[in-house]
């Protein structure tokens, strides 16, 4: 579904890719970890094109995004749904407005139609008769279920979930891996799900790809990503700085 060859990326004189190969495939979901600032962000906006290679090739569902133009791009954006890190709610809008968003602009839809969907929707996700709340009276993790709900109300093929447990306690956390992977499997999306959270990384994966100087530098199933001997990969995954290394 996801398929990226050699993919470079630099904002002036800084290197943020330097020749990233992956490939998802139709119906997994892949987790993507790295350190902050390593280039996951930028390779998630190359996916649906908001930025444009410095070289390499980006591949959605068999076609080559990087040679196409605003119009093209528009159609295969259609194909992604996104769950930003903060949910990204319209505070003033209620939670049916919120997810009622993406279909109101296509305006293609009946009110009846739309209604329908954003019922669905929160029928997924664990929010029936939600509709008619406000951002401010739900808590974190309502808000971010919210925010899935308007992710797939018009039904994509992929979902880009972007740190979709920060700021979560531990259950919350848990409830939110777990219908990741419900959606992924009732809805037969193609999951891409961007954490610093090592056990939602093991919880939600099919497979799992780390970025490491600006290169994808371990990846495997998330049984054997997890077991590895490599000093990189486990100073990562164990959460361990480096005694020489300033982090701030």
């Amino acid at each position: 579904m996801i398929e990226v060859r050699q993919l470079k990326k630099s904002f002036g004189p800084q290197l943020i890719l330097g020749g990233v190969d992956l490939q998802i495939d139709s119906g997994q979901s892949a987790v993507i970890i790295g350190r902050s600032g390593g280039g996951k962000s930028v390779l998630l906006k190359h996916f649906i094109g908001l930025l444009q290679p410095d070289a390499g090739e980006v591949f959605v569902d068999g076609e080559n995004i990087t040679r196409m133009d605003e119009r093209q791009l528009l159609r295969v954006r259609a194909k992604f749904g996104m769950v930003f890190q903060g949910a990204a709610l319209f505070d003033s809008m209620t939670v049916a407005e919120n997810v009622a968003f993406p279909l109101e602009r296509q305006k293609k839809y009946t009110p009846a139609e739309i209604e329908r969907r954003v019922a669905a929707a929160l029928e997924m996700v664990d929010l029936p008769g939600a509709q008619k709340k406000k951002p401010a009276e739900l808590s974190g993790g309502m808000r971010k279920r919210v925010g899935l709900a308007r992710a797939i109300v018009y039904e994509p093929q992929i979902l880009l979930y972007d740190e979709p447990t920060t700021g979560l306690d531990p259950i919350v956390s848990d409830s939110i891996d777990k219908l990741i992977v419900r959606v992924r499997d009732q809805l037969k999306v193609t999951s891409v799900v961007v954490t610093h959270d090592m056990r939602s990384a093991q919880r939600v994966g099919h497979q799992v790809f780390m970025l490491h100087e600006k290169k994808i530098y371990a990846s495997g199933p998330p049984e054997k990503f997890f077991a590895s001997a490599d000093p990189i990969v486990r100073q990562f995954v164990d959460g361990v700085a480096d005694a020489k290394e300033n982090i701030f």
